[in-house]
């Protein structure tokens, strides 16, 4: 299937399956939600295919590549976390931002070369992944967490995108798990950073390094707070919140510095 082709069929798959989650129909809601996530299985086949289909199987770095390898693994593990929890409502801005995503890969500047890498940066750029996008995901889910307690101290639990997600103590439980893994593979990115980077400084992954490390200690701190004196509700939303933000930058806001604006080869 012609490159192009490929693409716009993806994203018309993840649309097709967050319009599905969100809106209204005379069939079943469980059946709209299996539907809508067999769809987006699909998108995420076809997304991965493009994504490493494109480079030859290797990885790529570039800021507009690795949003598109991000968007994909956040819409795979979306699916997976749906096959032991229905937060299906997760969906409804997942898909859509993983056709965004790649779609601005796709048809913004012209791609460029993924380069060869050693199995060890190989092997940390992929933990890296994986833990930004559980910790994206987390995020995500935080928002949704403080927008269902707001609804329910507001008797308004009627919305679509609410009623997609599981009670509220299992929708917290779900986020300080995907938070812990998240930050376990965070630490293992930190740690094989520190063995497989030769020069941080002559690299420019310092301002990276840095804030990395400053998102880790967020994330550190809202574990241990919840587990000595139980932390949860808004304290829990802000402080995911804020170890997002700072991880956004140190992943993005360093990638975007370096390449579009000082055009230097990504790391």
């Amino acid at each position: 299937m012609p490159f192009i082709l490929s693409t716009l069929v993806a994203i018309g798959l993840y649309l097709l399956a967050g319009a599905l989650l969100v809106l209204p129909s005379s069939t079943p809601s469980t059946r709209n939600r299996t539907l809508a996530l067999c769809l987006a299985v699909l998108a995420v086949l076809v997304h991965a295919g493009l994504a490493f289909g494109l480079h030859h199987g290797r990885i790529s770095l570039h800021f507009f590549a690795a949003l598109s390898l991000v968007g994909v693994c956040v819409a795979a593990i979306t699916l997976l976390v749906n096959l032991f929890r229905p937060v299906a409502a997760l969906g409804v801005i997942v898909f859509p931002l993983a056709a965004l995503l790649l779609g601005v890969n796709a048809f913004g500047p012209a791609p460029q070369a993924a380069e060869a890498m050693e199995w060890q940066i190989t092997l940390h750029v992929a933990i890296a992944l994986v833990a930004y996008s559980l910790l994206s995901i987390a995020a995500l889910l935080a928002i949704l967490l403080s927008l269902q307690e707001r609804a329910l101290r507001r008797h308004r639990v009627d919305s679509g995108l609410l009623r997609a997600l599981p009670p509220l103590t299992l929708t917290e439980s779900l986020l300080f798990r995907l938070i812990a893994v998240g930050f376990v593979l965070l630490t293992l990115t930190l740690v094989t950073g520190v063995l497989f980077v030769d020069d941080l400084f002559a690299q420019h992954l310092v301002h990276k390094t840095v804030l990395s490390i400053a998102s880790w200690l967020v994330f550190g701190l809202l574990l241990f707070g919840r587990w000595r004196w139980g932390w949860r509700g808004p304290s829990a939303v802000r402080l995911t919140l804020i170890g997002m933000a700072v991880l956004l930058l140190a992943f993005f806001g360093t990638k975007f510095v370096l390449e579009l604006v000082l055009h230097r080869a990504p790391h």
